[in-house]
């Protein structure tokens, strides 16, 4: 009997970057680096996207906001092959940034944008996913730094300026520069799973993802230089995650008082005790679920929520599904089929954001908004 014939070579998931006039190149090349480096697991490692740069206009040179060019070799057309859109900052957005507006180039470009394609913005970009009209009653966030003109621009976005990226299905913003590498890390982890995203991560000498949100890089006064971290108490709490750790508990880790240490974390990581601890025990879960065999019941304790109701709580909170659903979609994803966990959540469920809210018991009240991809 002749062996089966080998499974089909899937097909890459087409990413399209979108280079506008006064791009940043760091950012143009964040799609390239992280998507263009993710490989299927197993023998072959067939690429998983391919990644396409085009202009508003014919082939040809692109100005950056530095002292050089880019040269563009497709045309606007080429968005209408896009699985996903791509767009980076630009420092010369024109009437998009001024008056919430399309140029005429951008509008015709966009008119290549076929339905249900995947929309991305790195920075800035998502003045122009604005004016496009992708982020009419979305929530989505931008650069710190024009949170409150981009809220004032666009009333009907709902703008978060605390986190590093707000995913919302079909939709995705992320804030400035190196926040994109986060969303598109992200990305990688939501289409193929843990294991492609953290080996793109080490690829490219990045963490995998980031604790806290862009709160954490908001210009504030300096904290008294004397004072020390909680850089100690967070290793602490991540050694013993399935046991039950108390405020007081980290602080006495740094010889602080509870309200000082309490302040001193926020200002280090933008969240409070509470919300990190509740990110790294879903964070632990999601690992677990991954990429073992361990029954719902043992990942809850192995997690620190002491029972599966509680992480049901607590994923279901976080990422709008299950932990059976979430299981199930990242095995098939790291299988080779293409997961999409966020973007086929219940209705009514929150976006996942790269920071979580709540409040209560250091680590023990759900979340509603999605952590950090590791």
């Amino acid at each position: 009997m002749a062996p089966p014939p080998p499974p089909p070579t899937p097909t890459p998931h087409r990413i399209v970057v979108l280079a506008l006039d006064g791009l940043l190149p760091f950012e143009l090349g964040i799609p390239q680096r992280i998507f263009g480096r993710a490989r299927s697991a197993g023998e072959g490692r067939v690429a998983l996207y391919s990644v396409t740069t085009c202009s508003v206009r014919a082939p040809g040179p692109v100005q950056t906001d530095a002292d050089f060019a880019v040269l563009v070799e497709n045309g606007p057309e080429a968005l209408a092959l896009a699985d996903t859109v791509v767009v980076p900052a630009s420092h010369e957005l024109g009437p998009v940034y001024e008056e919430g507006v399309l140029t005429p180039e951008l509008a015709a470009a966009f008119a290549y944008v076929r339905p249900g394609t995947r929309m991305v913005s790195i920075c800035t970009g998502s003045y122009v996913l604005a004016a496009a009209g992708y982020l009419d009653g979305r929530p989505a966030t931008t650069h710190w730094r024009h949170a409150e003109h981009f809220q004032r621009l666009f009333p009907s976005v709902d703008v978060d300026p605390d986190v590093l990226f707000v995913d919302d299905g079909d939709v995705l913003t992320s804030a400035g520069v190196a926040a994109g590498i986060d969303l598109c890390l992200h990305l990688v982890r939501r289409d193929h799973g843990a294991a492609v995203a953290n080996d793109v991560a080490r690829r490219t000498v990045v963490p995998p993802h980031r604790d806290g949100g862009q709160a954490q890089y908001i210009e504030r006064p300096l904290p008294q230089p004397q004072l020390a971290t909680t850089t100690a108490a967070r290793a602490w709490a991540l050694g013993r995650l399935d046991e039950p750790i108390q405020l007081r508990d980290m602080a006495e880790q740094e010889a602080m008082s509870v309200r000082t240490f309490t302040r001193r974390f926020r200002e280090e990581t933008g969240m409070s005790p509470g919300q990190w601890l509740t990110q790294q025990r879903v964070e632990r879960a999601r690992h677990l679920l991954e990429s073992s065999d361990l029954s719902v019941d043992r990942i809850a304790r192995a997690a620190g929520f002491g029972t599966a109701t509680s992480l049901r709580q607590h994923l279901q909170a976080a990422l709008g599904v299950p932990p059976t659903v979430y299981r199930r979609t990242f095995r098939a994803a790291g299988s080779g089929t293409v997961g999409s966990l966020v973007g086929n959540s219940p209705a009514g469920s929150a976006p996942a954001r790269s920071s979580p809210a709540g409040s209560g018991p250091v680590g023990s009240s759900p979340t509603r908004r999605g952590p950090l991809p590791r």
